[in-house]
């Protein structure tokens, strides 16, 4: 808390340093809502901007953590919203320049990592995970990424979302099996 305090005060460091130590858990809340990175980016650099401008009005009862992840979240449901619009505006450009250059090949021993092919059905089958998360309604969305992926307690969901903590765990109880089933279509499970 002395952090928030020396923040408060007008210490630009201070503050600094909280952006460190919270950016990173911030970007991947942020990305796991807005699906982009770019706009996950601009989701936490406003949640940032906001937090600190928003500083004297923190009341210390709950965790710094808890608050700023109140407010990534507000920027991302806003920041879906705008993303939606921004769609709806624009079209998606259909080349893509891909890969470039080849600067010849030369022999290399095996690698011990996975092969190509066992690498890309991981990043397939992760992918599909993320495409299913992203299918889900955004309160379940939410309360997936803040209990699966954040690891953040039921408590601290029901506090970031106000929502009880009973609402929370079924919240995450349909989420999960939102996400089972989508992934038993995705894959042809029976």
């Amino acid at each position: 808390m002395e952090l928030v305090v020396a923040s408060r005060e007008g210490d630009s460091g201070a503050f600094e340093v909280l952006v460190r130590r919270h950016q990173k858990a911030m970007l991947n809340l942020a990305y796991r809502v807005v699906g982009s990175y770019e706009d996950a980016c601009e989701v936490v650099q406003d949640a940032f901007v906001a937090a600190y401008r928003g500083l004297s009005s923190f009341r210390e009862e709950a965790r710094f953590s808890t608050w700023l992840t109140t407010i990534t979240l507000n920027q991302a449901r806003s920041g879906l919203e705008r993303l939606a619009k921004r769609r709806r505006r624009e079209g998606r450009s259909l080349s893509d320049p891909g890969p470039r250059g080849d600067e010849g090949t030369e022999m290399d021993p095996p690698s011990p990592d996975p092969s190509a092919l066992e690498q890309m059905e991981v990043r397939a089958v992760r992918k599909q995970i993320e495409k299913c998360i992203a299918s889900l309604p955004v309160e379940f969305r939410e309360v997936l990424v803040l209990r699966d992926i954040q690891e953040h307690s039921y408590g601290e969901i029901g506090a970031v979302l106000k929502v009880r903590e009973g609402t929370v765990k079924s919240r995450l109880f349909r989420a999960r099996e939102g996400v089972k089933e989508c992934l038993k279509r995705a894959m042809g499970a029976a």
